[in-house]
């Protein structure tokens, strides 16, 4: 068993190294800090109790399950973006795009992206947040576990301690009523 000095150790001796490999993974330094973060205070919660040997390997493990996580919460935060853009009203100028920027602005990172692109979708993210917020509290709770932290409908259903079906209705009514109050806002994705 790791004594607490031992463990502080440890984590002192991991934690650059740490961060250099969430930064390359995830090419964000705040969500790189936020990783290296989490996964310590993971690792001395569960396994502060296992030998100082068993630290590393086990630290290894934690800090690349949080990495995924992290790209999870961002695939499932993307989806949601990309379902909104249904949303989009055509009226204005039909099918008018060039290909050749729908693909760089879909294979672009964010550093390509302009200020007023960063902007519009800060501004538009705080809308779906707010309307988020005006969901009733079992519509908001299933949807947000279901497509935020990208649980099944089964851990769903235990955590709110109702059936399946109630998961899925809660989510259906909640999109259906996001959908609706995003329109009548004129969010344009």
């Amino acid at each position: 068993m790791a004594t607490d000095q031992e463990l502080s150790d440890f984590l002192a001796s991991v934690e650059r190294r740490a961060f250099k490999q969430a930064v390359f993974s995830v090419r964000d330094d705040e969500a790189a800090l936020d990783i290296v973060q989490d996964a310590m205070i993971k690792l001395a919660e569960k396994y502060g109790d296992k030998g100082a040997a068993e630290l590393a390997p086990l630290f290894q493990r934690i800090l690349q399950n949080t990495i995924h996580d992290y790209f999870r919460r961002q695939k499932v935060r993307n989806t949601w973006v990309s379902l909104f853009s249904s949303l989009r009203d055509d009226r204005d100028g039909g099918d008018d795009n060039d290909l050749l920027e729908t693909l760089e602005a879909q294979a672009g990172s964010e550093s390509a992206e302009s200020s007023a692109d960063k902007v519009e979708r800060a501004q538009v993210m705080h809308i779906i947040e707010q309307e988020i917020q005006r969901l009733p509290a079992r519509q908001r709770q299933a949807f947000l576990m279901r497509y935020w932290e990208d649980m099944d409908v089964a851990e769903t259903a235990a955590v709110m301690g109702c059936s399946e079906g109630s998961v899925k209705t809660h989510c259906s009514r909640a999109t259906h009523t996001l959908a609706q109050a995003l329109r009548a806002r004129g969010v344009r994705l």
